[in-house]
């Protein structure tokens, strides 16, 4: 049923749509205002994909599971392909992807609704390494131990 509806009633949603807007404002405008509408979409969704993921390090750095900004992440990659698809009902559902009170409004929604759970962890990890590999005075070795009575060598 998903499927069906997906294929079928929104492709006939878009037409509908597209067929009266453009009966009212020309049928260039309207060619003009779904690829603006890409364009506005497309640098909005990239602003805010990188908030995401900035917040998504922070959490990370505090040793906390970053659901919220995955599931944020999921919802502006379906924000994108929904502002890039062209039609006016599309690009009102990837606007309001766009706009944070709706996802944590959706994300309330599915976990209320689902038998989703919050799940909390700590994550212990540390930055050390990566710090060693800008410290000069670490260097970086391979090596092979040699034994007493190993008489190959």
């Amino acid at each position: 049923m998903p499927f069906i509806i997906i294929f079928i009633v929104i492709p006939l949603i878009e037409l509908g749509l597209f067929a009266s807007v453009s009966e009212h404002i020309g049928i260039w405008t309207t060619l003009g205002l779904a690829f603006l509408t890409a364009v506005i979409g497309g640098s909005l969704v990239k602003a805010q994909g990188l908030h995401t993921l900035y917040s998504m390090q922070t959490s990370m750095k505090q040793g906390q599971l970053p659901l919220d900004e995955i599931f944020d992440g999921f919802c502006l990659v379906a924000a994108g392909a929904l502002l890039i698809t062209p039609g006016f009902f599309t690009d009102t559902i990837g606007f309001l992807l766009l706009i944070p009170q709706a996802r944590k409004f959706t994300r309330h929604v599915l976990i209320n609704h689902t038998n989703w759970q919050h799940v909390q962890t700590n994550m212990h990890y540390s930055e050390r390494t990566s710090d060693r590999a800008h410290d000069p005075n670490v260097i970086e070795a391979e090596y092979e131990e040699i034994k007493p009575d190993d008489k190959d060598r």
